[in-house]
């Protein structure tokens, strides 16, 4: 008996309407010095004008964007060959130049994640308020994560609050603190050179921030002249401490108008594929995991994010010999005091490890492999666990003939999920004709899907393209589990 998945008549379609503005800087600092030169030449009429004509242009674009120009000036003014005090129409117009617009869900908004909103007030108790993240894919195939919010009713309807017609970054969180000894084991995961790590560690508190590892790294070099294959460990170093950070929206921002950019060097080329979960802790504590594929351009690495209120952000790298391929997926609970984590090692099956530090990983177990032909040729998770009265339900990729990708389902044992109690035979869901076309033909895929009075609500991807909706009935899945 086959399970019936009802499609839902609501689409989420790339817009090269919503655009994100960014610095733009020319590669190579003359060329920028030689920018600079030009605008600091002008008259201060004809730069009047010009500011004019950006503001009239870009201003009914995008927020506080006086603001944002000022700050993209202040980024390049120490290439300024002068001790000059510009005017503020001056410093707009350089911020200007120094600025562009990236459309950054123009090509694709697929793989979504849904989670419970943190803010569920309001409602009736048949409803309940979602946040939705999306990878959005724009200019270069540059992929970033961005955001809808919504309702599921009692009805099992589902409406998306309007997206706002501009899009905005996190700033930084300014002087993040480090745990040394931490930072430390992160450090010893790598393989540098451990003398030079020994040499850096030793002059940093047990606490530090971003400038005083930077005044140790430059301390050493200075000491250091002499010796050879310096800089790469150092630059190493300097990464990793880039690749933890933090960021924060403001709370006025709606959900949509939030978007997070690749800004870290791990990043470089794209933040893929977030899984987020709600994670309730031992104390009672709750917050949201989302383990993301990050890509600099040569290299995929899993990383962590993580959030208590989807305005603050902190970046976490992971490490171990666990943390490879993409895929990474939390349980939103310890299981007998260990996180766990499902994994995909070897491009074909599904792993199961666990930790006692959320930051580290080891000894992967293998606990589901293709077995019918909708999966020969590899299998993946589609999301992290979902809890269950029956077990742990997990929702995976199978991918087949012609490479089709179609979703489907697993029980775990909930004391014990290195135990396989059934699985699906046939797909849960599969691509169909209205759902073949797109990036990648032939695809349907999701990150993550969540529990709703009993039935499953299922955002996922057509094609590597756009982002539909399913429901599931959970208790005719379990009957359909061998």
């Amino acid at each position: 008996m086959s399970i019936r998945a009802k499609r839902l008549k609501i689409t989420l379609m790339p817009s090269q309407e919503r655009v994100l503005i960014r610095p733009f800087v020319p590669k190579g600092s003359v060329h920028s010095q030689r920018i600079l030169g030009r605008v600091m030449s002008l008259s201060e009429k004809n730069v009047h004008q010009a500011v004019e004509t950006v503001l009239k242009n870009f201003a009914d674009r995008h927020k506080n964007i006086e603001e944002i120009l000022l700050q993209h000036y202040e980024d390049v003014r120490r290439l300024a060959l002068t001790d000059t005090r510009p005017s503020k129409d001056v410093k707009l117009l350089i911020g200007a130049y120094f600025t562009q617009e990236y459309s950054l869900e123009s090509a694709a908004l697929f793989n979504p994640s849904i989670v419970p909103h943190p803010d569920q007030a309001g409602l009736d108790d048949k409803s309940v308020r979602f946040i939705l993240s999306l990878r959005a894919t724009g200019e270069g195939h540059i992929s970033s994560i961005v955001f809808r919010e919504g309702i599921i009713d009692g009805d099992f309807n589902i409406s998306i609050r309007k997206p706002t017609p501009f899009v905005t970054e996190p700033r930084r969180v300014p002087n993040v603190r480090f745990e040394k000894k931490l930072f430390a084991r992160k450090l010893g995961e790598l393989d540098i050179n451990s003398d030079i790590v020994e040499s850096i560690i030793t002059k940093l508190a047990a606490s530090f921030c971003l400038d005083d590892l930077q005044k140790a790294l430059d301390d050493y070099y200075r000491a250091a002249l002499h010796k050879h294959n310096v800089q790469e460990t150092l630059d190493t170093i300097l990464t990793l401490a880039l690749s933890n950070y933090e960021v924060r929206f403001l709370p006025g921002q709606r959900t949509s108008e939030r978007a997070i950019f690749p800004s870290s060097p791990s990043q470089r080329n794209g933040i893929e594929d977030a899984r987020f979960v709600k994670f309730a802790d031992d104390d009672g504590a709750g917050r949201y995991y989302a383990t993301y594929t990050a890509y600099d351009g040569k290299v995929v690495i899993p990383q962590l994010l993580e959030t208590e209120d989807f305005l603050r952000f902190r970046f976490v790298t992971l490490n171990g010999p666990a943390v490879r391929n993409k895929g990474m997926a939390i349980f939103p609970r310890r299981i007998n005091g260990l996180y766990a984590m499902l994994s995909r090692q070897d491009n074909e099956n599904i792993f199961l490890m666990y930790s006692d530090n959320i930051h580290f990983w080891y000894d992967p177990v293998k606990i589901v492999r293709p077995t019918f032909p909708w999966e020969f040729v590899q299998m993946g998770n589609c999301g992290s666990p979902i809890e269950l009265d029956e077990g742990w339900l997990v929702l995976s990729h199978g991918v087949g003939p012609m490479r089709r990708y179609c979703i489907g389902a697993f029980l775990l044992d909930k004391n014990d999920p290195s135990k396989l109690i059934g699985r699906l035979k046939e797909p849960l869901l599969q691509p169909n004709e209205n759902e073949r076309e797109g990036y990648v033909p032939n695809v349907v895929y999701t990150c993550g899907a969540m529990v709703h009075r009993n039935t499953l609500i299922l955002p996922y991807a057509m094609s590597d393209y756009a982002t539909a909706f399913a429901t599931i009935d959970i208790a005719e899945l379990i009957k359909n589990l061998d």
